[in-house]
């Protein structure tokens, strides 16, 4: 068992797996109970499933705002119902738009758009998630959701396929994106494969093969390759205090701060002896600035 694992380990998950096996066989091979993931990966996609373990569940809630970067490879030609790979054929044409036509068409998509969500998916209608009112054969209606689609590059065509990479925020679907280009481009398409390549800053590069966590007879190796709690929001400034300043957002109050070159409303990492103590923010207190914790940290040895 790994003593006080808390971190997180970022995992190169393999096609035919879904995202909830790749953490039961994590804390199984790890024997750790506390392990949760930062975006599902649908079975038939791979790359970067960032887990987070112990304390670093605590994080999820601002790790999963991170975008995220995607290889996905689009067939031209054939719409299905679960706007992938996976599921029924609902429509065809023999068209195929030249590369020009795909290119100006998907820089269409880059910045803010509105996405439907698909009906084989985990969001919630009425209490009960659409895949499961898709399986009885129930369509209803889903109100669109607003993204962002930070980058859209076509990389390779060779029609009827055409691979992307899309960087993209929390909420994309590249399954519906992956539709709604075909449709824009009046043929109709869906996700033939997936390859999440970043989660923010972390890359598909640093991730370890499922495989060898599970290979690994000492556990206490992968302890090593755990990104530790105080640099798992590269994102955010570091707030470096000394022990007294920490004890106060420890438990939970608010500190007086000078601000010191933060935004109101800006998160922060809060940092003692070189572990984190808190993620907070800078608000103010009546004419004072005050950090105040959003979530605190046991101390770790």
């Amino acid at each position: 068992m790994i003593s006080g694992a808390n971190g997180l380990l970022l995992i190169d998950k393999p096609a035919g797996l879904t995202s909830f096996e790749v953490i039961r066989r994590v804390r199984r091979a790890l024997k750790v109970r506390k392990v949760g993931h930062l975006g599902t990966l649908d079975p038939f996609a791979t790359g970067l499933l960032p887990l987070a373990l112990g304390e670093a569940t605590k994080l999820a809630q601002f790790l999963m705002e991170e975008p995220k970067t995607y290889l996905a490879t689009v067939k031209l030609g054939v719409e299905t119902d679960t706007q992938d790979l996976t599921g029924r054929v609902i429509g065809k044409s023999d068209y195929l738009p030249s590369g020009e036509e795909i290119r100006q068409t998907a820089s269409g998509f880059v910045g803010e758009i509105e996405q439907v969500p698909p009906m084989y998916s985990a969001v919630h209608h009425q209490g009960e998630r659409l895949y499961k009112l898709a399986r009885r054969g129930q369509e209803v209606e889903v109100a669109p959701r607003k993204v962002v689609i930070y980058r859209l590059e076509v990389q390779e065509l060779a029609l009827p396929h055409v691979t992307i990479t899309v960087e993209c925020s929390k909420g994309t679907y590249v399954r519906t994106l992956a539709r709604d280009l075909g449709r824009a481009l009046k043929c109709g398409a869906h996700l033939a494969g997936l390859t999440r390549l970043a989660v923010g800053s972390f890359q598909l590069e640093e991730a370890l093969p499922l495989e060898r966590i599970e290979a690994t007879e000492n556990s206490a190796k992968i302890r090593q390759c755990l990104i530790p709690l105080a640099h798992c929001l590269p994102r955010f400034k570091a707030v470096e205090m000394d022990r007294v300043q920490a004890r106060c957002l420890a438990l939970g109050q608010t500190l007086p701060w000078p601000g010191n070159g933060l935004a109101e409303g800006e998160k922060v990492r809060v940092v003692a002896d070189g572990g984190l103590v808190a993620v907070a923010t800078l608000r103010r207190e009546g004419t004072r600035p005050v950090l105040a914790p959003l979530r605190v940290f046991r101390r770790l040895p």
